[in-house]
């Protein structure tokens, strides 16, 4: 699995997915917080699956996980 999601991006989503899954904890206390791991486990990961299917990068190279 190769790196499709530049460093910006992997930071935005970690982020938007920590603000999503607070939502379960805080707030309206809504189970749809926990939506909030997928733009989080593709942070960590540095892979995105649908970005793998339209080819689709933006990652400034091609590299192995975590060295984006």
């Amino acid at each position: 699995m190769t790196c499709n999601i530049g460093r910006v991006e992997r930071v935005l989503r970690a982020l938007v997915g920590a603000g999503l899954i607070s939502l379960v904890f805080v707030g309206p206390h809504s189970a749809w917080g926990w939506i909030g791991l997928v733009p989080l486990a593709t942070a960590v990961l540095g892979w995105c699956p649908p970005y793998a299917l339209l080819g689709i990068s933006t990652c400034r190279n091609g590299t192995k996980n975590g060295g984006a």
